[in-house]
């Protein structure tokens, strides 16, 4: 039965349900079933998601800000009044105003201050639930094609591979199996969907940006975790590793989901 929440007196139902996906093998048969743990019926809540989201890239934002003295390195002097011109600093050796923050080479008025902090806090219950909402999404089909995911017709979310698949080091060898699940169409639309950023970040080492693709999850230190990482938008974690960030990325729940059979069932009935 699907679990509701209540929000402003009307109830809304979760995203996903308990019930049986399949396990795959690596080359696209279905080799049997599992059961959805229990975190897949926690209700969906994108408040908490994107405010997890938006609280773990202000925590990992780097201070920044400009010398304390710059602007001010000059040897400068005021003429005072009566020469009919700005009562502002100008060089000793000059007649060209400095230092002011209206003067060309000037300090700034208001510059970024390093002591300032974007920390957003977040209390630890509700970024886990954040965390566990971002999971269930990932077992709704329509929540994840409405993400943009591609993958063919009849593929139970989220998608299980038996364990031979943590042993795949190449990334062609992943790359074929996920043809045979018929999750290609994905990466492919990762590779064409990259383009030019539209703004300065063009300008300071984020020249390009690209859709996400598929999250691999299998046990630490498996072989997979480095030979799928170089795919177009993938990202590769182990299950003690999973966030909300990762779950949803830019605070859009409904990622593409692949297990390996093992890493599945470390997920039992915890919250990530």
């Amino acid at each position: 039965m699907a679990a509701t929440r209540t929000t402003g007196g009307k109830a809304k139902k979760a995203v996903s349900r308990i019930g049986t996906v399949n396990v795959y093998g690596t080359d696209g048969k279905v080799k049997g079933k599992m059961e959805l743990p229990g975190v897949f019926s926690t209700p969906f809540r994108p408040d908490l998601i994107r405010r997890a989201v938006v609280s773990a890239q202000a925590n990992r934002r780097q201070r920044y800000g400009p010398s304390k003295v710059a602007g001010m390195r000059h040897s400068v002097s005021t003429w005072g009044k009566g020469r009919g011109v700005a009562r502002v600093q100008r060089l000793t050796q000059g007649r060209t105003a400095a230092e002011s923050p209206n003067n060309v080479g000037g300090r700034r008025a208001h510059p970024p201050r390093p002591e300032h902090s974007f920390r957003k806090k977040i209390n630890d219950k509700e970024r886990r639930f954040a965390v566990a909402s971002a999971l269930a999404a990932t077992s709704s089909i329509e929540m994840v094609r409405s993400r943009g995911h591609k993958f063919r017709e009849g593929l139970t979310l989220p998608v299980i591979v038996d364990d031979p698949m943590e042993n795949m080091e190449k990334t062609k060898d992943v790359l074929s199996m996920l043809d045979s699940l018929g999750l290609s169409l994905d990466i492919t639309r990762a590779y064409d969907g990259k383009h030019i950023r539209a703004g300065k970040g063009k300008m300071r080492g984020r020249r390009y940006r690209q859709p996400r693709s598929i999250l691999f999850v299998a046990t630490e230190g498996s072989p997979i975790l480095t030979g799928a990482r170089n795919l177009p938008g993938v990202n590769t974690i182990g299950p003690s590793g999973i966030n909300a960030e990762l779950l949803a990325p830019g605070g859009d729940p409904g990622r593409l989901l692949v297990f390996s059979k093992r890493a599945f069932e470390k997920i039992g009935g915890g919250e990530g």
